[in-house]
Parts: C-alpha cells; sequence; structure tokens
C-alpha cells in the first residue's frame, strides 16, 4: 500500500523561502514519476512540478525558477525547495504519482504567505 506524507509547510512572509517533505512508503521513487501538487483557495488542484525515475524535472510556469525538485531515493523522499514566495503561492501542497492517482493522495500541508 502507497502512503505518502507531506511536511514542511508553514507561514512563510512574501520572499521568503520553504523546504516541503514527501516522505514514500510502499512505492520505489525510482521507478516512477513523480510530482509536486497544489490547491490554492477555491482552485483546482494543479500540478507544480514533477521529476521522473531517473531525475529529470519540469515545472510549471508559475514557480520556474523559483522552485526546485528533488528526492533521496535511498531515503525514500521527495522534496519540494520554494524560493522567493509569492502570496499566489498560498495553498495545500500534496505530493503524489506523475500522473497523480487518486488512491495515493494525503493529506498535504498547508503552505501560506502573508505579510
Amino acid at each position: 500500500q502507497v502512503q505518502l506524507v507531506e511536511s514542511g509547510g508553514g507561514l512563510v512572509q512574501p520572499g521568503g523561502s520553504l523546504r516541503l517533505s514527501c516522505a514514500a512508503s510502499g512505492i520505489i521513487l525510482g521507478f516512477y514519476s513523480m510530482g509536486w501538487y497544489r490547491q490554492g483557495p477555491g482552485k483546482q488542484r494543479e500540478m507544480v512540478a514533477s521529476i521522473t525515475g531517473s531525475g529529470s524535472t519540469h515545472y510549471a510556469d508559475a514557480v520556474n525558477g523559483r522552485f526546485t525538485i528533488s528526492k533521496n531515493n535511498a531515503k525514500k523522499t521527495m522534496y519540494l525547495q520554494m524560493n522567493s514566495l509569492k502570496p499566489e503561492d498560498t495553498a495545500v501542497y500534496y505530493c503524489n504519482r506523475y500522473p497523480g492517482r487518486e488512491t495515493d493522495w494525503g493529506q498535504g500541508t498547508q503552505v501560506t504567505v502573508s505579510s
């Protein structure tokens, strides 16, 4: 059974940084493409960044140049380094396979960017 647990969210001022973590169990990260997603207030969930099994990355235009996705296969953990945060980055952030699988969504971690 796949379990994905997000952590690292919080309240940060505009321009600040956060690093999110996704602890994975029941899945080998090197075998799958994985992604970070977010759902802002009143918005649909959207893909933020993805990383293939071999480490190739892709970013949504809104975060390109500010966010970095990475993973440590041995630690079974994926990360999202978020820099130069903006109020519009406020959302619940989730990790999942890419494309996302309905059975694998976790609780997410709240990121709030506000002064």
